[in-house]
């Protein structure tokens, strides 16, 4: 049977329609609080992990497990191909172990990956729910919602969603607390291998109170006797001790309000009383002004030069 152009439409326009009405994935989990609290309750069942600075020894066990565990390709780039180096977290390291040094001779090591903040703003700032909070507050990243506009990127505080830019079909990669390991009763791969424990897993609460008893059993030790994750950003469910200021770690000083309801904030400060649209006009009006006025003088000094009336 041919198929016509208006047939063909017609199918087109009806599969499009029908797509668009069924959701592509069930409902994320709840939160606890919703998505813009200010100072956002992490999940009863709230999972996290706990990286002690202290005891870290760069073995980079934890980063070839996660690559491993995860099916990602090594990044050997710096090695020229022999040996794993990541730099920076990217499209083929979801989590990674960096060196801070001072002249003195002061050091630490840290360890980044998503922090799982209690209320994300990637989350907030996903148009179609592709990231969102599942089970055990783990933000998780669907590719089926994923339009790939990148706003994840540009929301996250600490820098952490990174977008395959070698792939045709590219992914959003972050560390999701290998959830295919959780939903088996397992730990992260990353925690699972660590020979000093310097990273451990656990529930937020659990880990929260071991942070304290630690800084409690040993007083001057860590940095300002604080957590950090704790408040930052509304609270992450991965935590930090550290000797030396965490900002010198690349932890980034951050309010106690989350950076979700900060962006609520601005965009409800934007849109109050038609004023996000009254700007566009407005500046749009002054661009048409202005050229047009640019237009104007172009024309009389093409009249001054020829001696012919102009045309506007």
């Amino acid at each position: 049977m041919r198929l016509s152009r208006r047939s063909m439409l017609s199918h087109l326009f009806t599969g499009s329609a029908l797509a668009m009405l069924k959701p592509a994935v069930p409902k994320p989990v709840d939160m606890a609080t919703p998505l813009g609290a200010a100072h956002p309750e992490p999940r009863p069942d709230a999972v996290g992990m706990m990286y002690d600075a202290t005891i870290c020894t760069v073995c980079k066990a934890c980063v070839t497990a996660c690559s491993e565990a995860n099916g990602l390709i090594p990044d050997t780039a710096l090695s020229g191909g022999l040996w794993q180096m990541p730099v920076e977290l990217n499209s083929h390291t979801k989590n990674i172990i960096k060196l801070y040094q001072e002249p003195d001779g002061v050091f630490s090591y840290v360890k980044y990956q998503c922090m799982h903040c209690l209320d994300p703003a990637c989350v907030s700032g996903c148009p179609f729910e592709a990231l969102h909070k599942s089970e055990w507050g783990v933000v998780q990243w669907d590719a089926s919602r994923c339009i790939g506009c990148r706003m994840c990127e540009v929301a996250c505080p600490f820098l952490v969603p990174k977008f395959e830019w070698d792939k045709f079909n590219p992914k959003i990669v972050k560390c999701e607390f290998c959830h295919f390991r959780l939903v088996k009763g397992e730990e992260p791969a990353c925690t699972a291998v660590c020979p000093t424990h310097a990273v451990i897993f656990g529930k937020r609460q659990d880990l929260l109170t071991e942070a304290k008893s630690r800084i409690a059993a040993h007083p001057g030790k860590y940095f300002e006797d604080r957590v950090y994750g704790e408040k930052e950003a509304g609270g992450t469910q991965v935590l930090y001790l550290s000797h030396v200021p965490f900002e010198k770690l690349g932890l980034p000083k951050l309010s106690h309000e989350s950076a979700a309801n900060y962006a609520v904030r601005i965009h409800r400060a934007l849109y109050r009383f038609f004023l996000a649209p009254i700007f566009l006009y407005a500046g749009f009006f002054a661009f048409v002004k202005r050229r047009f006025k640019e237009h104007e003088g172009e024309a009389k000094a093409e009249q001054q030069a020829t001696g012919l009336p102009s045309q506007l």
